[in-house]
């Protein structure tokens, strides 16, 4: 009886400190700025990029978003995608934020399509966490199964939160940032170029 009760107590909480951060002061996201990783672990920002002829397979995968509808790697047939794996409460996901929000503006209606992967949160965090930091992109929930983290998990896996994956038109993966996106102009370079392979 108190387990439940406990996880209730929790989840509300997170909620609220989501609620209550911003984005220019952010503690969880200074601390990350700081070199502190108390409370996580993220990868070093370090990158792959995969030449086209030495892609594996194409991935299929598929969820349902923190606003309940369902997405499947055939709703992107053809299009860049470019896949963030993320918590509401990790600090590098919430350093980053701005940037792949910016970056997604930059993006759209020109041939790449970013879409998260929230791998612990419920919807209402996750949707907590869109309202705070401006994310207009939706996210798969992934908590409950895991699939979308299963389906990558062959030779490019996302083995940190966060972990960023740009997949080709194809839908294979082209290229992984591991690790908070630190420097957006790589990831930039990474989908402009993947966008003109199909060019």
């Amino acid at each position: 009886m108190r387990r439940p009760r406990f996880l209730t107590v929790l989840a509300a909480a997170a909620t609220l400190s989501i609620l209550l951060a911003g984005c220019a002061a952010d503690p969880l996201a200074e601390q990350y700025r700081e070199g502190s990783s108390k409370g996580f672990i993220a990868g070093d920002g370090s990158w792959t990029e995969i030449p086209a002829a030495k892609r594996g397979d194409a991935v299929a995968w598929s969820g349902t978003t923190e606003n309940g509808k369902a997405v499947s790697s055939a709703d992107y047939a053809g299009q860049v995608v470019v896949l963030n794996f993320w918590y509401a409460s990790c600090a590098p996901c919430r350093a980053e934020a701005p940037d792949l929000q910016k970056l997604n503006q930059e993006f759209e209606g020109k041939g790449a399509s970013f879409l998260g992967v929230n791998v612990r949160d419920r919807a209402a965090n996750a949707i907590a966490f869109n309202d705070t930091y401006g994310i207009t992109f939706p996210s798969v929930m992934d908590v409950e199964d895991g699939s979308m983290q299963l389906a990558f998990s062959g030779s490019i896996p996302p083995n940190a939160v966060p972990t960023t994956l740009v997949l080709d038109g194809s839908g294979r993966v082209a290229a992984r940032i591991l690790g908070r996106v630190s420097s957006p102009s790589i990831l930039k370079t990474f989908i402009r170029d993947t966008i003109a392979e199909d060019s």
